[in-house]
């Protein structure tokens, strides 16, 4: 009964009759071209709720302290990196940037650190209307400054459990090849030096260190792992599940709760100039 008041989807044969259920489902279906059926998960009788109920932190103390830690050891491992101190600051500043995130949960893994989550009570759509009707007449909507998270006048966006669950996937994924040092090592530097970022200058030095940090992968898998032939793709597998980490989750999850609306690029600026 509880997982029946809990899902949203289990009310929708109430709402086929509503007004506005009508009216939305028009819409939609004057939108979609033609041939085209529902989208995955509407016709095929599955719960999509489960995966975008929105999720905190169990104990978020113990583990926004846990990765404030990995931060601090994945940019001291930055800056102690000689190719990454030979560059311009605002080169060094741009990497740190993009990569932050990634090589955050490369740390979260190397260290092992386990977290859990709860669901999170969240307004209903009559309470967001209001809400955004309220916020329109009050104040006029403002950007969000650089580098910081937007987040609408019903307060944060709190991560969703299918974005957790991305987390924990990719957590899982590295504790299972048992990942040594090294190895996380020259992961590090492959996410680290990526030549694609727009703005770069030095594009094809770091393109070079990058490939750099590949081939030592290669050769260390090579020589450690002889009777494992696929290990270093499995490697690669981790690098590509990397790319459905978002930024933007990672700062929500584990360090909005205890430093509040931080600005990430003004914190990274701070930590990469301090000596860590």
């Amino acid at each position: 009964m509880a997982c029946v008041e809990r899902c949203r989807c289990c009310a929708e044969s109430r709402r086929h009759g509503s007004i506005l259920y009508n009216i939305l489902r028009s819409e939609e279906r004057a939108a979609r071209p033609a041939g085209q059926g529902p989208r995955r998960g509407q016709a095929s009788g599955g719960c999509p709720c489960g995966s975008r109920r929105r999720v905190a932190l169990r104990s978020p103390q113990v583990a926004c302290k846990a990765a404030s830690a990995v931060l601090v050891k994945t940019l001291r491992f930055v800056q102690n990196v000689p190719c990454f101190q030979e560059l311009p600051l605002d080169e060094q500043l741009l990497l740190v940037r993009s990569c932050w995130a990634p090589l955050l949960v490369l740390g979260l893994a190397q260290e092992r650190v386990h977290f859990e989550t709860v669901e999170s009570a969240e307004p209903s759509m009559l309470q967001r209307i209001l809400t955004t009707r309220r916020h329109g007449e009050h104040t006029p909507p403002r950007a969000p400054a650089p580098g910081r998270p937007h987040h609408g006048p019903g307060g944060p966006h709190l991560p969703s459990a299918g974005e957790i669950q991305a987390i924990k996937g990719f957590l899982a994924k590295c504790w299972s090849l048992d990942i040594s040092t090294k190895e996380y090592a020259y992961l590090k530097g492959t996410v680290l030096f990526n030549p694609d970022l727009p703005g770069l200058q030095c594009t094809q030095y770091i393109e070079g260190l990058q490939r750099e940090a590949q081939q030592a992968l290669n050769e260390h898998v090579r020589l450690i792992h002889r009777g494992d032939e696929a290990r270093f793709a499995k490697l690669n597998v981790v690098l590509s599940l990397l790319r459905s980490i978002n930024a933007n989750v990672i700062a929500e999850l584990f360090f909005r709760p205890i430093i509040g609306a931080v600005n990430m690029d003004d914190m990274l600026l701070e930590m990469l100039c301090a000596k860590l």
